[in-house]
């Protein structure tokens, strides 16, 4: 009779248990937020035309080729080909009428070998500041890739943030270069 208690018992303590053990590694990784902008000399609706294609990413340099499944309807998943990786992202929200759009990088094997994050979600918009004037903004919120109290380097907060401020950064140059041509 106290053999099967015992066992309810510990089929019970069990998951609680591992419950209690991967908490704590997930609590120590945060959400982690980077915003870029950069003020542009040009219209919005030409600084928008750069960059609001979901399936046409090359404005970026790091971006060989791209392009979606479905253009810019949500649902729509990009292909990014990195010169040898390909990152595959999806399409969340668009919106050309307020010239922005949000997208997720898929979770998948493949895409955290490329990128050292996780739960990643980021929006590109555009934003009139005059005739002539436009800020380009490009954000985002995710977790490093190593979600243990210690992560792996490489796989810390540092390089999280390092990697997307990055691309971002490079992105926005090469869009105002655009623009201005």
């Amino acid at each position: 009779m106290k053999a099967p208690i015992l066992r309810r018992a510990v089929l019970v303590a069990l998951p609680l248990t591992l419950l209690a053990a991967v908490a704590p590694a997930q609590a120590k990784a945060p959400v982690l937020h980077v915003t870029k902008s950069v003020v542009i000399k040009a219209p919005a609706a030409k600084v928008w035309s750069i960059v609001h294609d979901f399936g046409k990413l090359t404005w970026v340099p790091a971006v060989k080729t791209s392009k979606a499944d479905k253009g810019n309807h949500p649902g729509s998943v990009r292909h990014l080909d990195l010169g040898g990786p390909v990152l595959t992202e999806q399409l969340i929200r668009y919106d050309a009428r307020h010239m922005t759009y949000t997208y997720e990088i898929q979770h998948t094997a493949n895409n955290m070998k490329i990128l050292p994050v996780r739960d990643y979600v980021s929006t590109i918009s555009v934003h009139r500041l005059g005739a002539n004037e436009t800020r380009l903004v490009w954000s985002g919120h995710f977790r490093r890739l190593d979600l243990s109290a210690h992560p792996k380097k490489g796989e810390d907060n540092a390089a999280a943030i390092k990697a997307i401020s990055g691309i971002y950064e490079s992105g926005l140059a090469n869009a105002a270069k655009l623009a201005a041509q």
